[in-house]
Formats: structure tokens, sequence, C-alpha cells
């Protein structure tokens, strides 16, 4: 049976978000995973893609009659926070028999074997754009804090990251961008097709601004990973979310 499925929404009541981060909580889990993550991203306006999660591989052709090809299978472990290392992740899968295979093939994986496993992500992968990554903190002196940087090597090698103390206006998310050594990467530079700023500074805004997520939720999360976030000229879109609780 597939257990939920959830899309871009903007009118989640508010009183989800609380209720995802108590679930976590009653089953002394020490982070979110990954759809209660986008789900909690969803609540503040923040698109994400669609996607279902099912047990196993018999539940996998009933999925994608729901979902968009191509799409793409993680793996969702209480026991596995980097999925991509463990072999989690597949990409670009064009039909239901490709992605039983990548479920197969996660699920006869030592690492993945000796791991609780809630189940599978199928999500619809995100149109081609500039990689980012949005994340925070909560810092014992100045509270919570945001983060924007460029993704790829920009943040894994270069670390070029921009940080704030929460809450940020419009105008801060705007110099955070500006503070980028790579922010002409943004603009389009090499002929690349330009990200839209106006996409970054409002996502930043719903994650670190006066109502949104980090300040919301200032006792509940330690830390806030957002990682890639996919930007087209038009649009950003989260494809993966980690929330560490405290």
């Amino acid at each position: 049976m597939v257990l939920q499925m959830f899309a871009v929404m903007n009118d989640i009541p508010k009183m989800i978000p609380q209720k995802l981060i108590e679930a976590a909580r009653a089953q002394q889990r020490s982070a979110l995973d990954e759809q209660a993550g986008k789900s909690l991203l969803a609540s503040y306006g923040i698109s994400v893609p669609q996607s279902l999660t099912v047990k196993n591989a018999g539940e996998v052709d009933a999925a994608m009659t729901k979902l968009r090809a191509p799409v793409v299978v993680k793996i969702m472990s209480p026991d596995i926070l980097h999925k991509s290392d463990a072999g989690g992740v597949k990409v670009g899968l064009k039909s239901a028999t490709e992605v039983k295979d990548a479920i197969n093939a996660m699920a006869a994986s030592p690492q993945i074997k000796a791991a609780r496993i809630d189940g599978y992500l199928i999500e619809e992968m995100a149109p081609a754009g500039q990689e980012i990554v949005i994340g925070g903190l909560r810092d014992p002196y100045f509270g919570p804090l945001v983060m924007v940087g460029l993704g790829g090597i920009f943040v894994e090698v270069l670390r070029d990251v921009s940080f704030r103390i929460c809450p940020i206006t419009r105008l801060d998310a705007e110099e955070m961008l500006d503070d980028l050594k790579g922010a002409a990467v943004l603009a389009g530079a090499r002929g690349r097709k330009p990200a839209s700023r106006a996409a970054i500074v409002d996502a930043l805004l719903k994650v670190g601004g006066e109502n949104g997520l980090l300040m919301t939720h200032a006792d509940d999360i330690a830390e806030a990973d957002i990682n890639p976030m996919i930007v087209s000229d038009n649009a950003a879109v989260a494809v993966d979310a980690r929330f560490i609780l405290k």
C-alpha cells in the first residue's frame, strides 16, 4: 500500500509542522526523516517535488502511476543520515522496472541491510538549474542563524557560504547573496542559465525571516540543511532536506 503522497502545498495548516516534530520525538528520533522534513518546508511555502513512499518493490507499480518519470529513489532510515554514502540514492529512473531494481539493490546492500528501514522515497526529479544550499543552526550565544551557499564544489571545497543572525530582512537576504564569491554564477556566468535571485531571496526569508521556519521552531531545530535546492530562472525547489532536532 502506498503510504503517503505530497506535492508543493502552501496552505498546509500551521499545526502540522509541530505535529511532525512531536511525532519524531515520540519515536525517539534525533532528526526528521526526509519526507517529514519536506512536509515541514512545504508548510512554509517552500516548493518540494511530488513524491511517494513505499515499503518495498512490490508497491512500486501503483506508486509510479501517480508520478512522472524520471524519478529518484532514496532510502528512508533513522540510521542513515548520509544516504548517498550508503548507496541509498538512485537518480534518473525512467520506469517502474528501474525503480524496483534500484530498491531491490538497495535492500541487498550490507550497510542498508543492517539499518532500520522506514521505506523508500520515490520522487519526481526537479527541473535543471543551479544548485544552492540553504541551512541553519542554533548558536548558543546568537540563537538561530541562517546560511546560504552555492552547491557542489563551491560549498564542499571552497566553503563559499554566508551567514546571518535570524530574523533576516529582504535586504539581509540580498546581501547574503552578494557576499558569495561565486555570486556571478547565479547571474549566468560563462553561458550558464541565470538562476532566479528572487526565488532564492524568497526561500531565505521563509527559512530565516521573522516568521520563518528557524524562528518559529527555534526551540526544536538544532540544525537545518536544504542541500541541494535547485534554482531555475523562475523557481527554487528543495530536493533534499535534513533537520536535526534539539
